[in-house]
């Protein structure tokens, strides 16, 4: 059966030809299609990248790597690799621009409302809401913001730290007594949830605050997400989650004005201000978007940041036997028993550089997004209006020339003056982070109580990062095991 004849092997031969001769072609043309494209895009002052097809570009290059244990940066890192430090892609409909130094930072952030304006992904806006403090135009932002300051307000965090330091000790307590390992980032995302609720709204109730969580929950993780409604996706699941949140926000603020309840608290204050001129005021919609905006932000990124401390302290005994130091001597000076307070923070001067050189290098906000409002040019790169503007505050921070040895968790490199626009973990200008003091005071009291009351030892010592999330943290939590000093 395998014996051909003559004539049969001639008549397949053009057939085989003709095969070569198409797949050839095809290559070729797809080979010249992508030279007219790329000179399309490029130009003199063009910034290296690859753009891919319209609307789709490099999306999936960026779910799949957001997808991955490297995390969503590593999508950043490999281009970086490709095409220098300065690059461009095409994600979900948009241009992006990676802007990695300090001059660029000063660039952007200086003119923020002026050249640029804030910049989201769609799926971004529709889980936190319009009307979030994250989306809303200028002419929106000035007023919101000024009139969600009052939690973060000094006299607002004097309350806020002795709750939390409450709150944070019996937690500690009940695992010192249990024995038992636990893990940080769970640990840390309940503690900074249930104190954001209590400062926000007062709720205590355990069966409420789970219910908003697991909803929260879903909201954040449909906030990097392909913007479909199909059930079973994370855009799906966000999206209902916060329909769900909406309901439950709406009925919490009917009570208050039908006056059942009226808690000192946030949303109170929020609501005493009804007769209030529209300029003094937030309407139902912008208080209810940007209650579910502090909660997801100040949950998150302030628990991965806490998550983070432990493992790099762990990692260096030098740095936490110093930190240990600094806060024992704050103990010892105060009655046994006390709460801590705003002042003993204040004094923490190696616990805030611990805290500065965490946030350094886990990058809980890997970049801060702007949109182009018109043509303009950074260090030289021509910026067309519309595209995506990133602050990469990753590649800032572990930058060479900005810190020796950038990988190195070493606190007392802030004992120096920084360069300005080398450190902005929290953004910077008129949209720097509304809760910066906030995540600040959390960290050092968790800090405080956590190497002034114990030891401890990292249970799981895997690197890999947790899927699908849009902040790095580890897949593991970080979990560890406590040993009372």
């Amino acid at each position: 059966m395998f014996n051909l004849s003559k004539k049969m092997l001639l008549s397949l031969a053009p057939n085989h030809y003709d095969i070569n001769f198409v797949a050839v072609f095809s290559l070729v043309f797809i080979f010249l299609v992508s030279k007219a494209w790329r000179r399309v895009t490029s130009g003199k002052n063009d910034i290296p990248g690859r753009l891919g097809l319209p609307y789709l570009g490099e999306t999936i290059s960026f779910l799949s790597a957001t997808n991955s244990t490297k995390g969503c940066y590593d999508f950043v890192r490999l281009r970086r690799l490709w095409y220098g430090k300065w690059f461009k892609t095409r994600m979900f409909g948009k241009i992006h621009v990676f802007v990695p130094n300090p001059e660029g930072a000063r660039m952007v952030f200086a003119n923020d409302f002026v050249h640029f304006n804030k910049g989201y992904v769609k799926s971004m806006a529709d889980a936190v809401g319009r009307k979030s403090l994250l989306c809303v135009p200028h002419e929106s932002h000035k007023r919101i913001r000024r009139l969600l300051s009052d939690p973060f307000s000094m006299n607002s965090l004097s309350k806020f730290v002795k709750k939390f330091d409450k709150m944070l000790c019996e937690r500690l307590k009940n695992l010192e007594e249990g024995e038992k390992s636990f893990v940080v980032l769970e640990f840390s995302m309940k503690l900074t949830f249930d104190a954001m609720c209590n400062m926000l709204m007062s709720i205590t109730e355990e069966s409420l605050l789970r219910d908003i969580e697991r909803d929260c929950t879903s909201v954040s993780n449909a906030m990097l997400s392909i913007p479909l409604m199909i059930p079973g996706t994370r855009y799906y699941k966000g999206i209902k989650a916060r329909e769900r949140l909406m309901e439950t926000f709406r009925e919490i603020i009917s009570r208050r004005r039908s006056g059942k309840e009226s808690p000192e608290d946030f949303l109170q204050s929020m609501l005493q201000r009804d007769s209030y001129p529209s300029s003094e005021k937030l309407d139902d919609s912008e208080i209810m978007d940007n209650l579910l905006t502090l909660i997801v932000a100040g949950q998150t990124t302030t628990a991965a940041a806490m998550m983070w401390s432990v493992k790099f302290l762990d990692e260096n005994r030098e740095a936490q036997d110093k930190l240990r130091e600094e806060q024992l001597s704050i103990t010892r000076s105060k009655p046994e028993g006390a709460s801590l307070a705003l002042e003993d923070l204040n004094s923490m001067s190696y616990g805030s550089k611990v805290v500065k050189e965490t946030l350094r290098m886990s990058n809980v906000l890997l970049w801060f997004p702007r949109v182009a409002l018109n043509d303009c040019k950074i260090e030289g790169f021509e910026i067309k209006k519309g595209w995506h503007v990133n602050i990469d505050a990753t590649c800032i921070h572990y930058d060479p020339d900005l810190y020796k040895d950038p990988r190195q968790f070493d606190p007392s490199r802030f004992d120096e003056m920084q360069k300005p626009y080398s450190f902005i973990a929290f953004g910077s200008g008129p949209r720097t982070c509304l809760g910066m003091n906030m995540a600040k005071v959390t960290m050092l009291v968790f800090l405080h109580r956590l190497t002034s009351g114990y030891k401890w030892t990292v249970d799981d010592l895997d690197v890999c990062l947790e899927k699908k999330a849009h902040i790095p943290r580890l897949r593991s939590g970080c979990p560890i095991t406590l040993k009372p000093i």
